[in-house]
This record gives structure tokens, C-alpha cells and sequence, in this order.
């Protein structure tokens, strides 16, 4: 088992690719997984460049788990699958864009969205 995510330039993915993403200190950039076709905002992980790589090359979500410090695709354990539709890097080269097509729940907690749990109020 990694305990850390792989080096930038240490995997597979086009260095074109590579050279365009800014991670975090530990090599990691958030990504957004979006319903494909509703755009409903599923779920947020994290993906370094072996991940990303991974996703790209076999149109299925793979993350970097920050609390397990392992690889995860997405559905394999909870049969709750993220089929890859396409992925977007933002203008800053910081975030990506996972639209998928998600069968099942997408939040660990059984839930469709991680988003629909808690809304908070906002003051008018």
C-alpha cells in the first residue's frame, strides 16, 4: 500500500498533461464529479497525476483517498460506479471536472450527492 500519492511526473500521464496541473503541497488537486447530462454536483475527491492518468486511460473515477493514503475506484467495493464521460481542467490549472454517468449513490453515506445533506441558511 502507498502512504503517498505518486510523484508528478513519476506516472504515465502525458507530460503535456502534467505540466499544466498545479496540486497541493502533497501533489494532489481536487476533481468534481458532475452527472454527465443533468449536471447535478456529485461528490468531490482528490486525484494526483497516477490517478488522473488511471481515469483518463480506463474511463472509470480513480481517487487518492487521504484517509486510507491508497488508490480507489470509484464502484469497486460499493458497486456504485462512475462511468467517465469527459474531464476538464479549469483556467487555472488547479480543479478538474469529472462528468460522469453515476450508478448508484455517489457519497459514502448512501446518498445520491454529498451535497443535499446539510444546505445552510444564507441571510437575505
Amino acid at each position: 500500500m502507498s502512504t503517498t500519492p505518486a510523484a508528478p511526473g513519476s506516472t504515465a500521464l502525458a507530460p503535456d498533461i502534467a505540466a499544466r496541473l498545479k496540486r497541493t503541497e502533497d501533489g494532489l488537486l481536487p476533481a468534481i464529479a458532475q452527472q454527465y447530462d443533468t449536471g447535478e454536483v456529485l461528490m468531490l475527491g482528490w486525484m494526483d497525476d497516477e490517478a488522473l492518468h488511471r481515469t483518463l486511460t480506463t474511463g472509470r473515477c480513480t481517487y487518492w483517498s487521504r484517509s486510507r493514503s491508497e488508490y480507489w475506484v470509484k464502484g469497486d467495493t460499493s458497486g456504485h460506479f462512475q462511468h467517465v464521460k469527459e474531464v476538464a481542467l479549469d483556467c487555472d490549472g488547479d480543479t478538474l471536472l469529472v462528468k460522469v454517468d453515476q450508478v448508484g449513490a455517489a457519497c459514502h453515506t448512501g446518498d445520491r450527492t454529498c451535497f443535499d445533506a446539510d444546505v445552510l441558511p444564507i441571510a437575505r
